[in-house]
């Protein structure tokens, strides 16, 4: 393999062009979701497509960096992949039913949707999962309006889930991000709780690890970024959150009982644990079509996202999926879904939604069965992992629908694992394993020093026979770097190692992490300098206030050092203006034993170390660090009732602040 600067990209190998090859060889000949995927197809986005961002430089959106992605697959991608990497180019305005369900789909990783009413009779609309960013969903909303009629107003709003993805530009659909008097919010119960704590309380490292998960730094190439398995991307605008007005219960969501928000009518089917913790699938009965929100989409989807998330349960998810079929199978005549592309029984394939949704329920219940039979034979996560990889049925993994676009046979089989048996695998060397700083020098010492074990795996690549091969010297190089992360030969070979396995990867997900992993390598100093980028906001201002006052003392919670806390004992009184209608006005917030306690209780001065009257935007800014207790009280956001201002510094001390650009493939 020619070899270039070290900064650089580097072609494919010829195991890898073999191993990509073969691939091409296996696919199915004729691929219907093509015909699926150009169906309906009303207006299409230019190839220069770009919303720009609210106040930023970067646009929010930009699809002309994917305009290489013509003609057949280069070596450097998996086929399959390309394949799916094409299809989700095709974008646009669709008709779903006529005069009845629309999507835009292509501006942004998640579609949106708008509802109408079927009879023509009223020009008010419910809006489906309104996509990351405002901007991409102000203009998702213009160019429907475009094509539907300009007076089309909002009746409702679906969330049907607590992924970002499908509510974090609702503030575009009103101007001046406000939600109108009589326009309903809809979510199934927990959503909020559940949106929360995945995107807040876990949301730095979530988020720098989506970074890998979706390519965001890579460039738009066929040796970078070509898909992120969903859709495209994530887009780079403003996100928020509106707090539900109709919250989904399970004594709503029953076969046949319509709800009506202005002229549309729909069904309910609570999905609980599938693939959210809150999550819903719905049925429009004077139209027949059915909404599957992201719980039946054309790819394997992920039990364990590699972003970090609860493990799902794939065996509620199959059941659900069989309800589904149960409840709305025989009555439906179009599927649609959150990503991708709808489906349509037809005259040639009467019961295309029914074999579609039986396929995937099975393949979710096939790898939660098989994984649990292998772990009950004393097989680890891994060999799992291993065994099951190849051997699916052929009746589901030969469906274009099952292929692993998103998630994987091998990691979700280790998410069954996980959810069942956890990270120990019962092998007591590895109880209490060393960490890889400790592990790295160790190995590299036993094996003969680092110039031994790079050598080592210098050979393991070029000599490759197989992609285990390529997986040893990366396991190799991983150790060396962890021991001594100014090893430039070992970095450079590590990072020509991944991008091989990511060249080589079918799952957008597998591709980005590998070569957003060597990118990292490439260019990351060896001293963990972050690099010269902007750090996210991860809490905006919207998702703050939609935040309950408990909410917001657990994040607060999180945020403490609780070691140091452990000696600064107390126990502060708070009187809350502006909240929340449904928040109490006054709370108490202990520090004991290294932990924060909120009580929704009102603090006895006399037993207290001070007691402040706080507005909640005080509050809010105090939980992302914009603001000091000092600053709150000079802007007069903060009055000191009781003691004084001492205690609120030492626990706004204690608070520690997140470094985002925090290692993953280096210490």
């Amino acid at each position: 393999m020619t070899r270039l600067p070290r900064s650089a990209p580097q072609p494919a190998t010829s195991l890898t062009r073999d191993l990509n090859a073969a691939v091409a060889a296996s696919l199915p000949k004729r691929d219907t979701e093509v015909e699926l995927a150009q169906k309906g197809q009303l207006v299409e986005l230019p190839a220069d497509f770009t919303v720009e961002r609210l106040g930023g430089h970067l646009p929010a959106w930009d699809l002309e960096p994917y305009a290489f992605l013509t003609g057949d697959a280069p070596d450097t991608v998996n086929p399959s992949l390309w394949r799916n990497a094409k299809l989700n180019m095709i974008t646009g305005l669709f008709e779903v039913v006529e005069n009845a369900v629309y999507q835009v789909r292509g501006m942004d990783l998640s579609n949106i949707s708008f509802l109408e009413d079927p009879t023509g009779a009223s020009q008010e609309i419910v809006v489906v999962d309104p996509l990351i960013s405002q901007e991409c969903a102000t203009a998702a909303l213009k160019l429907y309006r475009e094509h539907r009629g300009q007076g089309r107003t909002i009746r409702a709003v679906i969330f049907t889930h607590s992924h970002i993805d499908h509510y974090g530009g609702v503030l575009g659909l009103f101007e001046d991000g406000q939600l109108p008097e009589g326009v309903d919010i809809i979510a199934p119960e927990g959503f909020l709780e559940h949106s929360v704590s995945e995107n807040v309380y876990a949301g730095n490292a979530m988020q720098r690890r989506a970074l890998f998960m979706y390519g965001t730094l890579l460039e738009r190439s066929a040796q970078g970024q070509v898909d992120a398995g969903l859709g495209k991307t994530n887009s780079a605008g403003l996100s928020g959150l509106l707090p539900p007005t109709y919250s989904v219960t399970s004594e709503v969501a029953q076969p046949g009982h319509v709800v009506a928000f202005g002229p549309v009518n729909l069904e309910f089917q609570l999905t609980p644990g599938t693939e959210a913790p809150a999550e819903l699938n719905f049925y429009l009965p004077d139209v027949k079509a059915l909404c599957m929100a992201e719980n039946a989409t054309p790819t394997l989807h992920n039990l364990y996202s590699l972003r970090g998330a609860q493990v799902r349960d794939a065996k509620a998810w199959s059941q659900y999926l069989n309800q589904s079929i149960e409840w709305y199978g025989d009555r439906s005549q179009t599927l649609f879904a959150s990503h991708f592309w709808p489906r349509w029984n037809t005259k040639a394939t009467p019961d295309a939604i029914t074999s579609f949704l039986t396929s995937q329920a099975d393949l979710y219940r096939f790898l939660h069965d098989q994984a649990l039979r292998l772990a009950n034979q004393g097989r680890t996560m891994t060999e799992i992992a291993e065994d099951l990889d190849q051997v699916v049925p052929e009746s589901l993994a030969g469906q274009w629908f099952n292929r692993g676009y998103y998630g994987t046979v091998n990691h979700d089989l280790k998410a069954v694992y996980q959810r069942y048996l956890g990270w120990y695998d019962g092998n007591a060397a590895h109880l209490h394993a060393l960490p890889p700083e400790e592990a790295g020098p160790r190995y590299v010492d036993a094996m003969g020093g680092a110039t031994k074990v790079v050598e080592l795996a210098r050979q393991a690549f070029d000599n490759a026979k197989s992609a285990e091969d390529y997986r040893w010297a990366a396991e190799l190089l991983s150790h060396v770097v962890f021991a001594d992360p100014t090893d430039d030969d070992a970095r450079a070979l590590e990072a020509d190692v991944l991008e091989q396995l990511g060249y080589q990867a079918e799952s957008g997900p597998w591709r980005n992490f590998y070569l957003a992993a060597a990118h990292e390598l490439r260019t990351r100093t060896a001293d963990g300098t972050p690099p010269d980028l902007p750090s996210p906001q991860i809490i905006t201002q919207p998702v703050l206030e939609a935040m309950g006052l408990e909410m917001l003392f657990d994040y607060l919670g999180i945020r403490l050092n609780g070691p140091e806390a452990a000696g600064h004992p107390l126990t502060l009184g708070f009187t809350i203006t502006g909240g929340q209608p449904d928040d109490p006005t006054q709370c108490t917030v202990r520090l004991r034993n290294g932990v924060l306690v909120y009580t929704p209780t009102s603090a006895d001065p006399e037993r207290s170390d001070a007691t402040y009257t706080l507005t909640r935007a005080g509050l809010n800014s105090l939980a992302i660090s914009q603001s000091t207790p000092e600053q709150l009280e000079t802007d007069g956001a903060l009055t000191v009732d009781t003691g004084t201002l001492e205690p609120l510094n030492i626990l706004n001390g204690l608070l520690e602040t997140f470094e985002y650009w925090f290692g993953l493939t280096t210490p």
